[in-house]
């Protein structure tokens, strides 16, 4: 028998939460059949059979939240190979991949011994190891150990834990709050010059991949543990998607090379499939600047947040009738206010500065034909 660990579900995803077995211990099942639905930060992903077999045991409930190469079913079947393609949660030997309660290792320990991914849950829980009371073979601290501990303090706070896209939006905002060095630009476009049916996110969309192209450095990913600045090739650009269940950040390819019909259309696309939670987890990653654009709700500026590795995010206030002085003459004008966040452990204030000027003036030009 062999212990099927939580695949690796793409990048950035390291955690899941078990919503639904389908299957039980005992059944029969065939290759490519749906064992299991798990919840990530960013959608529903379903997990297949790797091959024909019968489901011993199921690791864990409905409701249990996993980090990737965590055990969810004991598995017994015909192939006895290496599981690749979606099962296949990592390098390293075959035991390494799918087998648990391998023997503890005799190398001496500095601290309370846990494994990796119960050491990463204890910080993310913002619990030290060295408190906790290890109930596993020679003491080690084990996921449940953690959790046992983190229901505790919970009690004791009241409340409910956080779960999927919340839980995940309160470590990112957490880790941007620890790493970035937040600072915000603020500014206006005057928007009289266009038509009156106004389609201010694709005209955002199309002025951002302008500014992107004048100041490349805010169209870029940084790590700050390496201090390794990538420049992006191409712009593509995460939407903030409010949603009764928290926020989604679709991702909207290539910006810069689309036409305003198309990127309408996959920009509908995107939001529609982020609120009914039906949109695909490659389509959630690898955004290399953001926008909020918050201003349909409420609002005219923010301190809109930057997530790593992304150094930059414009946040898009609510549009405005005010009085402006046009041509020696006070006058009433749309105006659409404007902020924008960048890292400066990157980007300089210049670099800000004129990128949020391209940005503005592209704005400001007539609406185009498409």
């Amino acid at each position: 028998m062999k212990y099927f660990k939580l695949p690796d579900l793409g990048e950035g995803l390291q955690e899941a939460e078990v919503v639904e077995w389908h299957v039980q211990a005992g059944d029969t099942v065939k290759a490519d059949q749906l064992l299991v639905s798990v919840e990530t930060a960013k959608a529903i992903v379903d997990i297949p059979a790797p091959y024909d077999g019968v489901v011993v045991e199921l690791c864990c409930a409905a409701g249990s939240l996993l980090h990737v190469g965590e055990p969810l079913l004991g598995y017994e079947g015909e192939e006895s190979g290496t599981v690749v393609g979606r099962l296949d949660a990592g390098s390293g030997s075959e035991e390494d991949r799918f087998c648990v309660g391998a023997a503890p290792s005799t190398q001496a320990h500095l601290g309370p011994r846990a494994a990796p991914a119960v050491r990463q849950l204890a910080k993310q829980l913002g619990l030290e190891l060295s408190g906790l009371q290890g109930s596993g073979a020679g003491g080690a601290v084990t996921r449940a150990d953690v959790e046992a501990a983190a229901q505790a303090a919970l009690d004791k706070f009241g409340g409910e834990k956080l779960r999927g896209v919340r839980r995940s939006m309160a470590i990112n905002m957490a880790r941007s709050h620890a790493e970035v060095v937040p600072v915000t630009l603020y500014g206006d476009a005057d928007l009289h010059r266009w038509g009156k049916a106004r389609d201010p996110l694709i005209r955002l969309g199309q002025a951002i991949a302008v500014a992107c192209k004048a100041e490349p450095l805010l169209n870029a990913w940084f790590d700050g543990k390496t201090l390794a600045l990538k420049l992006c090739p191409q712009l593509d650009l995460g939407i903030a998607v409010d949603t009764p269940d928290g926020l989604f950040v679709p991702v909207l390819r290539d910006v810069a090379a689309r036409s305003k019909t198309d990127l309408k259309a996959g920009m509908q696309r995107l939001r529609a499939a982020a609120k009914a939670r039906a949109i695909p987890p490659q389509e959630m990653l690898g955004a290399t600047i953001t926008l909020s654009n918050f201003g349909t709700l409420f609002g005219r500026y923010a301190n809109p947040i930057v997530v790593p590795p992304q150094v930059a995010i414009i946040g898009s206030g609510g549009i405005r009738d005010e009085a402006v002085a046009w041509q020696g003459q006070v006058v009433i004008h749309p105006m659409l206010p404007l902020s924008l966040t960048f890292d400066h452990r990157v980007v300089t204030g210049g670099e800000a500065a004129r990128f949020m000027q391209v940005l503005v003036t592209a704005l400001e030009l007539p609406e185009a034909e498409d």
